[in-house]
């Protein structure tokens, strides 16, 4: 593609190229979503593409649009995570010679999948822009074709594709809502989408801590904020392509914050029984956010991935426990005499708890020789079941607290 601007056409010609090498993903409406949330709420499960992110698309438009020399010679692409996957699989199964560059950090499950997609596996640099820029030399000396994750024509008329699919799904929509990093997926999603309804609205969501686009559009500075659970948008800077879209397109753009995003990812868990990574989740976690922006409207969200360590998922859920209050520890304090704790026990089963763990505490304790305390890890069924069990033990005489000073 030689024109510099991303035309409607391009994004029907890239969906021409892709039928058959790429899921044409389901967008369905959520009954539960749309009750608690006030809006009608549409899904697009990008995740479920087979390598579970929405990166498939504009990869595999790239690659098909490579000259014949530039197959042959192959391609490189900087990144640790679903461009990667993309690159790597669909560049395998055209054939083309594939490297991609990771950070030395890069967890080895990531890692060892890119290498079983067929890429050679080049790792460097403890910072992101170390490897970029290392494999911008790897381009060089070897006669590479850089496959940019979002700043590229090809892969941002890939990425458009899905506003196809969800204006066709859904053409009455209100709102589209889209995760944004680098800004290649709302770039492509707003020109398809204002193509066929120019009065719909545009929404991107970034992570508090990566604003990019933000950034950007208000001239600020970067600054270091730590990590962040949607790290498949954790961008520091915005493409230039992207930003020249971005801003005349998008109409708005929400920050939301770490415990938001940690909402979000289990509440597509446990309602919509689908997994998402965190920057799948940010859609949701803006429409939890700001609820006054989309009460009574219908929005389209776009879940773009799935990739999530299933250690980290492991703790969001059972954080999400507590956060219900549906696991709690308490700390109990009672007099230290055979059967205490068995009362304890006794109220807390009666009432309907059921006890995961219990820790038992004499001597490391400022309370008086004949107190004692216990630490008592319990499973309720709602924060109602919790007061009742709360209830049960003081009106029994014990001094009771939820102790939140430790995780589970």
């Amino acid at each position: 593609m030689t024109d510099q601007k991303v035309t409607f056409d391009d994004i029907q010609r890239a969906a021409e190229v892709l039928d058959g090498a790429i899921a044409k993903t389901p967008l369905n409406k959520s009954i539960t979503l749309s009750k608690l949330t006030g809006a009608e709420v549409y899904l697009k499960f990008e995740n479920l593409q087979f390598t579970a992110s929405f990166k498939e698309r504009g990869a595999l438009n790239k690659l098909i649009n490579l000259t014949d020399a530039q197959k042959k010679n192959g391609v490189i692409a900087a990144s640790a995570g679903n461009h990667a996957q993309g690159v790597a699989y669909h560049g395998t199964r055209l054939g083309i010679p594939t490297t991609i560059v990771m950070p030395v950090n890069t967890p080895f499950v990531k890692v060892r999948q890119t290498e079983e997609f067929g890429a050679t596996v080049v790792l460097f640099g403890d910072r992101f822009d170390d490897t970029a820029e290392q494999a911008l030399k790897i381009a060089e000396q070897q006669n590479l074709t850089l496959i940019h994750p979002f700043d590229d024509q090809d892969v941002i008329a890939g990425q458009g594709t899905i506003g196809l699919e969800v204006m066709a799904a859904c053409p009455g929509l209100d709102i589209i809502l889209v995760p944004v990093g680098g800004g290649g997926l709302i770039s492509g999603i707003s020109i398809a989408a204002k193509h066929i309804n120019p009065d719909i609205k545009i929404i991107g969501v970034q992570a508090e801590r990566f604003p990019s686009l933000y950034r950007a559009i208000h001239n600020n500075d970067y600054i270091d904020q730590g990590s962040t659970l949607a790290e498949g948008i954790a961008v520091k800077t915005i493409g230039d392509k992207t930003y020249a879209i971005c801003k005349d397109m998008v109409d708005d753009l929400l920050l939301v914050n770490e415990d938001a995003l940690e909402e979000a990812v289990c509440m597509l868990m446990t309602i919509e029984k689908t997994v998402p990574e965190g920057a799948g989740a940010a859609p949701l976690a803006a429409i939890n956010s700001y609820p006054d922006i989309f009460r009574d409207k219908k929005v389209a969200m776009i879940v773009s991935g799935g990739n999530i360590d299933p250690r980290l998922l492991a703790s969001l859920l059972m954080r999400g426990l507590v956060r219900e209050g549906r696991i709690t520890r308490l700390r109990v304090v009672l007099i230290d005499v055979p059967g205490a704790l068995a009362t304890i026990t006794k109220i807390i089963g009666d009432l309907g708890g059921n006890i995961i763990d219990v820790s038992h505490h004499r001597l490391f304790t400022e309370l008086p020789a004949k107190e004692t305390y216990s630490n008592v890890t319990l499973e309720t069924r709602d924060r109602e079941n919790l007061e009742d069990i709360l209830n049960g033990l003081r009106d029994a005489g014990f001094t009771v607290h939820i102790n939140r000073s430790s995780d589970l």
